[in-house]
């Protein structure tokens, strides 16, 4: 997430002051359940969903109520059955703003739907996509009348070795106005229904960017949750090896998983198309090899791209080069043509996992990229400049130009840093996944940490900024937060202001 102060008239957070003075501004708003997606704000109002159920609008300067809605009440959806913990309709993104609207999905089925910003009223909804374990994980992005969003899926956590999986990811454009589906592109080829072809390549964390200039926009999608026999042979035959970087023989031209996209934004056409990381088909039951003899062939290593592909416009040997760049759940940056592709640079930021790695958004001012590292597996691994070495999370910033890591910092509490992170006028803000969810502000040029609270409870979303002050919720333990020892139940959106 990129965020400008430029309208930010008075002393600010910045690089230059050794410790900004951020202090509760109202407190917080309790919603009495986790709140994991980052806040958007817009005149002054605070959009969000809590994992209750519900979505809020609330007053940025004093916390007062506007309004709260009751997802499945505003709805008539009934509850999935597919999200641990949670028995009712509810949504995890960030909602989009559309003018007087306010654009929401739900996270299962995958349903979108509008609603008056100013009142919460229903104003349309559209089912985008009909598997029974479809999802909405991500929030959209709005451009002349279009909303763009993903579709994403549970199937790969419920799914069993002998019948997993048939959903396939796609990319939806929708009429802001009416909810009419425009267009439509699925990223692998019809599987028809039945088991035991490409299912998965889930549009979960990959917001849509857009170029203007090119009529494009970019997406990223998440691995395979099942392939045919003949690609999974391939892959004995190969004798389970893959190159990140380099053609996969095994990854058929109609297999977007694991990918970067750019898609025509008035047709959905696929212009161009990068596969990174190779054969990768991961399911939950599959995530142990060695226990379930009928998993398919390795490695599997979940290298989703789970985060927004960010424009940049970048010199390489004294030419204007313009790139998208993203982070992989691998630990891999990557940098490429925007107008076909070709890597730029790729680089590792840190090690990978079925958590992250780079996941849920890194964040660009266009001279550096910067991005956590989860390190769910807790893979010990060395920090620049410093060359410590650590099994925590960590943040790390790459040269924008060129994929150089500058510096990487642990996580304090010797905790997984799975949410993403924000950067504005210098400082880099990020939460902690540890049991009392410590959030920090750090020197983007450096990483030292110049202020740092405890939520009390774990901080798995982000953070948002606005006119001195930031906004975050806390708590993460339904969904797969159920499955993390070390998180605990929030219950609050905070904020924090320059005081």
């Amino acid at each position: 997430m990129v965020i400008s102060w430029t309208s930010y008239k008075y002393v600010g957070i910045n690089r230059y002051r050794k410790i900004p003075v951020l202090a509760r501004s109202w407190g917080e708003y309790n919603s009495w359940k986790d709140i994991t997606a980052t806040p958007a704000i817009f005149d002054g109002i605070l959009y969000f969903p809590s994992w209750n159920g519900h979505i809020y609008a609330v007053k940025a300067e004093d916390g007062s109520l506007v309004w709260d809605k009751n997802l499945a009440e505003l709805t008539g959806l009934e509850a999935t059955g597919f999200v641990v913990g949670v028995n009712y309709t509810v949504s995890r993104a960030t909602p989009t703003i559309a003018g007087d609207l306010l654009i929401v999905g739900i996270y299962g089925p995958a349903m979108v739907i509008a609603v008056k910003r100013s009142s919460g009223k229903l104003v349309w909804s559209t089912r985008i996509d009909s598997h029974s374990s479809s999802v909405v994980t991500i929030s959209g992005t709005v451009l002349s009348g279009g909303f763009y969003v993903g579709t994403s899926s549970l199937e790969e956590l419920v799914g069993s070795v002998e019948q997993c999986c048939t959903f396939r990811g796609s990319m939806v454009k929708l009429n802001v106005r009416t909810g009419a589906i425009l267009w439509q592109t699925f990223v692998l080829p019809d599987n028809f229904n039945k088991f035991g072809e490409y299912a998965g390549a889930a549009i979960w964390g990959s917001s849509p960017s857009i170029d203007i200039k090119r009529n494009m926009i970019y997406i990223g999608t998440g691995n395979l949750y099942s392939a045919p026999e003949r690609v999974r042979k391939c892959q004995e035959n190969e004798n389970n090896q893959t190159v990140p970087a380099h053609p996969d023989q095994c990854v058929e031209p109609e297999n977007h998983e694991n990918s970067i996209l750019a898609l025509d934004m008035d047709n959905g056409s696929i212009k161009w198309y990068k596969q990174l990381g190779g054969y990768d088909v991961w399911f939950f039951v599959c995530n142990n090899l060695s226990a379930n003899p009928g998993c398919p062939p390795g490695p599997n290593p979940d290298a989703d791209f789970g985060e927004a592909p960010m424009l940049l416009t970048i010199v390489v040997n004294g030419t204007k080069r313009d790139t998208v760049a993203a982070v992989q759940k691998s630990g891999v940056a990557w940098a490429l043509d925007r107008d076909n592709g070709n890597i730029i640079w790729s680089s590792v930021a840190g090690p990978g996992g079925f958590g992250g790695g780079g996941i849920w958004g890194a964040a660009t001012d266009e001279r550096r990229v910067y991005t956590n590292i989860a390190n769910n597996l807790q893979i010990n691994f060395t920090l620049v400049p410093s060359k410590q070495t650590t099994t925590a999370g960590a943040w790390v910033t790459l040269d924008a130009y060129t994929g150089k890591v500058l510096w990487s910092i642990a996580n304090p509490k010797n905790a997984t840093s799975s949410g993403p992170v924000t950067v504005a006028n210098n400082v880099l803000f990020a939460g902690s996944d540890d049991p009392k969810g410590a959030i920090y502000a750090m020197d983007v040029r450096t990483g030292e940490i110049l202020w740092t609270y405890d939520t009390g409870a774990t901080v798995h979303g982000g953070m948002s900024v606005s006119d001195g002050c930031i906004y975050v919720g806390n708590g993460y333990t339904v969904n797969i937060g159920a499955f993390a020892p070390g998180n605990t139940p929030g219950t609050s959106l905070f904020a924090f202001c320059i005081s």
